[in-house]
């Protein structure tokens, strides 16, 4: 294999990733929880944020629906990264883990 075969192998596979983390980017994940739903872009930002069940709240009930909005960051970070496992996993086991 020469040289300039494997730097064509390298690009493509470089606008392969690119494209990938691309779709990954547009696409809207939402995490739930009990009482909130968030709506986070591919790129971790939050788009939503939306609170289910609208009751008066004492402290109590705002502790609660704070760690709920938590538990649903959460829940939308970890779908965010398993597309992107699924999307890009076969890169990393390529380049030996890098990515």
């Amino acid at each position: 294999m020469n040289m300039n075969s494997i730097v064509a192998q390298a690009q493509k596979m470089q606008k392969d990733i690119q494209k990938k983390q691309n779709e990954i980017n547009s696409m809207t994940f939402i995490g739930e929880s009990e009482w909130v739903e968030i709506t986070l872009k591919g790129d971790k930002t939050v788009d939503k944020v939306i609170i289910k069940n609208k009751v008066s709240m004492d402290s109590e009930d705002l502790e609660c629906l704070e760690d709920m909005i938590k538990i649903a960051i959460n829940d939308a970070y970890k779908k965010i990264d398993a597309e992107t496992e699924k999307k890009m996993g076969m890169y990393s086991k390529l380049a030996g883990g890098l990515f």
